[in-house]
């Protein structure tokens, strides 16, 4: 008895080694599938504007309503101010329709 325990550790374990050896040659891909570096620092650096523009643009918006109230507010701030934070934030719908454009 002591020798068949002995060995039915070893079995499982060449079991276990085996069974993740057929997984890898059946779907090689799976283990080897990382996102770019770069795509990775894209995506952070994106998030990391949208998270300093969001208080930015309330605060402006904020300020243009306090420049309005005082009649002091001139419209080619105001259309500035719209162009900018439409520009901020939908930054990643422009680059996928430009690069839809041009077949990139």
């Amino acid at each position: 008895m002591s020798t068949l325990s002995g060995r039915v550790p070893a079995v499982r374990g060449l079991a276990t080694k085996l069974g993740i050896v057929s997984v890898g040659l059946v779907a090689p891909g799976v283990g080897f599938t990382q996102a770019s570096p770069f795509l990775t620092g894209a995506t952070a650096l994106q998030a990391n504007l949208l998270a300093w523009l969001t208080p930015i643009a309330v605060i402006l918006v904020m300020a243009l309503g306090a420049m309005a109230m005082a009649n002091r507010l001139s419209w080619g701030w105001c259309i500035g101010a719209v162009v900018g934070i439409a520009i901020a934030f939908g930054a990643p719908q422009i680059v996928t329709w430009v690069r839809g454009m041009f077949g990139v």
